[in-house]
């Protein structure tokens, strides 16, 4: 049988070391050699002796949940093999945090991390933002975080001098020692008058940089448990 398909570049080669890796720019691949936790339900495939359970919820566990966005819970992944993680064919990438690298981000943008990675949601100054940014989740540690975005990710630096303001519904994280708060871009007047509907953004200012993606949120599916 002949085909582009399976080329070198479609193939999934074996892992040369334990961990995270790209697949290609709309999968990851982790190399488990004990035990990872990712987004429930993003796991397409695996090989090798792996097991799967929903992350339990203990005390505190609604608020961990939203680290995934929507209300989506984690899973726990333990053993030894390949699993490979993707959602709905958005863009993948990796970011390794060092201690005292400070990183965060909305849940809805979780696919996978490692164990070593703690992870603690905090209220965005400035609540009433949609599609699952209220709470958003800081990471900190030393690991590697696999995050996914609805396009190619755009990332802007932000100084003292030149604030950044960001769609809410666009963002995907940023640098965590940021200052954030709601900005009004017109007045009500405008608004009524036809304006471009953009009219509340989260302005973040200091020194870092911000995530964004090229869509708005939409609307979460319904989820089949």
């Amino acid at each position: 049988m002949k085909s582009d398909l399976f080329s070198e570049r479609h193939l999934a080669q074996p892992a040369t070391a334990p961990g995270m890796s790209v697949q290609n720019s709309k999968s990851l691949k982790y190399a488990v050699n004990g035990e990872m936790l990712a987004r429930q339900g993003a796991m397409i495939a695996y090989r090798g002796n792996l097991q799967f359970e929903r992350k339990g919820q203990g005390v505190g566990g609604m608020l961990k949940r939203a680290v995934t966005g929507e209300g989506l819970p984690l899973m726990t992944v333990r053993g030894q093999g390949e699993a490979w993680f993707a959602h709905e064919a958005h863009t993948c990438f990796l970011v390794d945090l060092e201690p005292g690298d400070l990183l965060t981000i909305n849940g809805r943008n979780v696919l996978c991390f490692d164990t070593s990675l703690s992870y603690e949601i905090k209220t965005v100054k400035g609540s009433g933002i949609s599609g699952g940014g209220l709470f958003n989740t800081v990471f900190s540690g030393h690991g590697r975080l696999g995050l996914m975005c609805d396009g190619e990710p755009l990332v802007i630096p932000v100084s003292p001098k030149d604030p950044v303001y960001v769609d809410t519904d666009a963002v995907v994280g940023w640098t965590a020692h940021l200052e954030t708060s709601l900005h009004r871009s017109q007045s009500i007047g405008s608004m009524l008058r036809g304006g471009s509907g953009e009219a509340v953004q989260l302005k973040l200012q200091g020194d870092g940089y911000v995530i964004v993606r090229p869509s708005e949120a939409t609307p979460a599916k319904p989820q089949q448990h």
